[in-house]
């Protein structure tokens, strides 16, 4: 069994359900304390629902400036960082019986090994800590510095974990270059598909007022479905932005429409619109809901309407870590890999706040959080394999 299966394995026995971490942060700080890491553990949230945060880091050493032979402050760089991101927490199992083996027992048959949380992103989180290992093994000095950001809370709300980190990092003043987010990416194999950034997302709840009456006089009614549907016709129909080179356009679509008693002969008084923006670089919440009321207000609707920014659009243009990245997929699996922007969001979203270059690169993505998920075997290795490669591309850069 390789070293990155056996920790996979490990990993998934741990039932880890968010918030839960279950031990499995630990588990993977002790292997890095013995690498030169320095782990901490941030906790964060009620505490009945805990969070529980690890931020493990080893500083590289700087390198040497070429022009100079001097070993003084003024003659080296400050090394550059490579984070490796992700979650031990998973969603919860479904109905156990549905399963064909228990989901917290990793199980391997038919070259597949399955378990909740064995494509999200377990085996990730054990591809990060094993390719740490060769590479230091390699690279015992080596001038790129290496950190770990883990997070129990990102199958959950998402309200104390990454974003917590990383507000302790943006006030401590620390430099992250380069992040990798474990999140499962691919298509079919590991490599074909990588994430360099993703949309923005922000919901709104709408409440357009009306006056409640009997459905037999509505001249003594004010009926706000009614007052709403040019509104809403409207709205279905803008095009938002076209979207750029990286970016589909943005998007608007209703999830939930709320109005009336119940009863079948009551205009009611008020209607309810749940909605949600999945917006690209070409537009700002800002911009989003200036334009969103003014159509609001070309009908003269009596609204209240709440904003919810769940996260910025971020983007990676191609450069120094998404070329690292390529490099290492193609070595590693002959694929040239596709940049795509798709999907929901991430913890990525709050990484890019603080990090110039942030990607999200993981095993494929087919069963995750389904009954029966699983990885195929012969996806692990490569795995871990281009997580060392991305590495040793970056050493080569932070020497040269």
């Amino acid at each position: 069994m390789s070293k990155t299966l056996q920790l996979a394995e490990q990993l998934i026995a741990r039932a880890s359900v968010t918030p839960a971490d279950v031990g499995c942060q630990e588990l993977i700080a002790q292997r890095l304390a013995k690498l030169g890491f320095a782990c901490e553990t941030i906790t964060s949230g009620p505490a009945e629902f805990s969070v529980t945060n690890l931020w493990a880091k080893r500083a590289g050493t700087p390198a040497n400036n070429a022009q100079t032979a001097s070993k003084s402050i003024a003659s080296t760089t400050p090394s550059k960082t490579l984070v490796f991101a992700g979650h031990t927490d998973v969603v919860p199992t479904g109905p156990v019986t549905e399963w064909d083996s228990a989901p917290f027992t990793p199980s391997v048959r038919d070259g597949k090994l399955y378990g909740r949380g064995a494509a999200d992103m377990k085996t990730s989180l054990a591809a990060f800590v094993v390719a740490i290992e060769e590479f230091l093994l390699a690279n015992p000095q080596p001038a790129l510095g290496m950190a770990l950001l883990l997070t129990s809370d990102e199958e959950g709300p998402a309200n104390d974990g990454t974003v917590v980190v990383c507000n302790a990092l943006k006030a401590r003043g620390e430099t992250l270059d380069y992040c990798i987010v474990g999140e499962p990416t691919a298509v079919e194999r590991t490599g074909d598909m990588i994430k360099n950034g993703r949309r923005g997302t922000m919901s709104g709840k709408l409440t357009v007022k009306g006056v409640q009456g009997h459905i037999a006089y509505p001249h003594l009614a004010k009926n706000p479905i009614h007052l709403l549907a040019p509104a809403l016709a409207e709205l279905v129909t803008i095009e938002w932005d076209r979207g750029n080179d990286f970016f589909p356009p943005t998007t608007w679509q209703v999830s939930n429409v709320h109005g009336g008693t119940g009863a079948s002969n009551i205009i009611p008084g008020a209607v309810v619109v749940d909605f949600n923006f999945r917006f690209s670089t070409e537009s700002t919440p800002e911009s989003l809901q200036t334009r969103l009321a003014r159509v609001l207000e070309k009908y003269e609707l009596e609204y209240d309407l709440t904003w919810t920014v769940g996260g910025l659009p971020f983007l990676t243009t191609p450069g120094t870590l998404v070329d690292a990245a390529r490099d290492a997929i193609l070595a590693e699996t002959g694929l040239q890999t596709q940049l795509s922007t798709t999907g929901g969001t991430s913890d990525g979203r709050f990484i890019a706040q603080i990090c110039p270059q942030v990607i999200e690169m993981g095993p494929p993505n087919g069963t995750i959080h389904k009954i029966n998920e699983y990885v195929a075997v012969a996806d692990i290795e490569p795995l871990k394999n281009i997580y060392r490669r991305v590495l040793e591309n970056l050493e080569r850069q932070a020497r040269a």
